[in-house]
């Protein structure tokens, strides 16, 4: 006689018949397994705002909120640029309507903003208060480089492009002269990715130094669409060394090819990790490593402070056994040929990986912003967040279990 529709089956052995079994669940059964739930974005939200180098900035915001009406407080209006970026809101209307709706939000913050008191602060941070910011991206940079003391060696350094909100046409349909909503963006160049082709594209560009161990920003700018990614890579390993990281190897792709590059590097006591352009001499072969009749010479090592390489013969039959070359754009310090050379370049994919979270998961894109100035507090506010988020989870992971 068959059961029931409604009877619930008992949980048998799949052993036992030709069925799979295992339909009861009620007591949980099988499928409940020991599981760490994710961070929560109020959760997050809530240790960034306690922590040491936010609460900083804080303090110190309310230090030079000396003239005005009180407004809102200006912990819940940092939490307001946290939450746009945890949630990934592209605009302050977006941020404050879910903020309105949420009780978790409103309980962190301690209010919900408006709308307009988002874009004041905005520019409070923007135009008066933009020391401030700095100095609390540099703490948090530093309070990361405690928790990883290897942070910074080996840096990746490239360029992503940042559509503008707006139309960069000259002309309109009708061939009247168009009148730009955003006059600081500029047309550029940007290379394929996936399916989207390589073209023009009219906005900006994010130049950055991301650590290929951590793959976390150690400095960035935003320039317009047209400035050349050459002349951004010397200021943010200059950057990145200033905040104190031991930088030792930059690593770029062939676009920052370059003799004056590689001997600025060197000269900083930075190994150039860059691939090589098909230039004429390196058609030629200049860029091949030494050889005589027995063969192709092998490397030797390299003297950072000479900044030369040391080359043997693979015999040892030739007199001089060795030779010394000088270390450049053809023969760098770290040999094209090496094992080494071909682990660290392949660690410039940090750098590609940074910028698509920036992008889809901390709302970097798309821009809805306009100007120069405020595509940058954009950027610096979006990474603030990032960093702060991965301070927080080093410092929760770095707490000793209760016994």
């Amino acid at each position: 006689m068959s059961p029931h529709p409604t009877e619930r089956l008992p949980k048998g052995d799949p052993r036992d018949v030709g069925a799979p079994g295992g339909l009861d669940h009620e007591g949980f059964g099988s499928v409940d397994v020991p599981k760490v739930p994710p961070p929560q974005a109020v959760d997050q939200l809530q240790q960034v705002l306690d922590s040491p180098e936010v609460a900083s900035l804080i303090r110190t915001l309310q230090e030079v909120r000396w003239t005005g009406r009180p407004g809102y407080s200006v912990r819940s209006m940092v939490g307001m640029c946290l939450v746009k970026s945890l949630y990934a809101l592209p605009t302050w209307s977006r941020t404050v309507r879910l903020v309105a709706e949420h009780d978790g939000l409103q309980r962190v913050l301690g209010c919900a903003p408006s709308q307009w008191a988002c874009y004041r602060f905005a520019k409070m941070l923007r135009e008066r208060d933009a020391w401030a910011l700095a100095r609390c991206l540099d703490d948090v940079l530093g309070a990361l480089r405690h928790e990883h003391p290897d942070m910074g060696q080996n840096v990746a350094v490239d360029a992503s492009d940042l559509p503008a909100y707006a139309n960069g046409h000259r002309l309109n349909h009708d061939g009247t002269e168009r009148n730009y909503s955003d006059p600081d963006a500029s047309w550029g160049h940007r290379s394929a990715v996936s399916t989207r082709g390589k073209g023009g594209f009219y906005g900006y560009k994010v130049h950055a130094a991301i650590c290929a161990n951590t793959d976390l920003p150690l400095a960035w700018s935003v320039q317009t669409a047209k400035e050349s990614e050459h002349n951004l890579a010397l200021p943010l390993i200059d950057k990145t060394k200033a905040l104190g990281f031991d930088v030792r190897t930059a690593i770029m792709d062939k676009g920052y090819d370059s003799e004056g590059l590689h001997f600025f590097l060197m000269q900083r006591g930075i190994a150039p990790v860059i691939a090589l352009k098909e230039t004429g001499p390196v058609k030629r072969g200049k860029a091949e490593p030494p050889h005589c009749v027995h063969g192709e010479w092998t490397f030797a090592g390299a003297d950072y402070k000479r900044r030369a390489t040391k080359w043997r013969c693979p015999s040892g039959e030739c007199k001089p056994g060795s030779m010394w070359l000088n270390a450049d754009r053809m023969h760098p310090l770290i040999p094209r040929e090496s094992k080494r050379f071909r682990h660290l370049y392949n660690s410039r994919s940090s750098v590609e990986r940074e910028f698509g979270r920036l992008k889809h998961e901390w709302a970097l894109l798309p821009l809805r912003t306009r100007g120069i100035a405020r595509v940058q507090l954009h950027a610096d506010l979006t990474i603030l967040a990032k960093l702060a988020c991965a301070l927080a989870k080093d410092r929760a992971t770095a707490l000793p279990v209760a016994a």
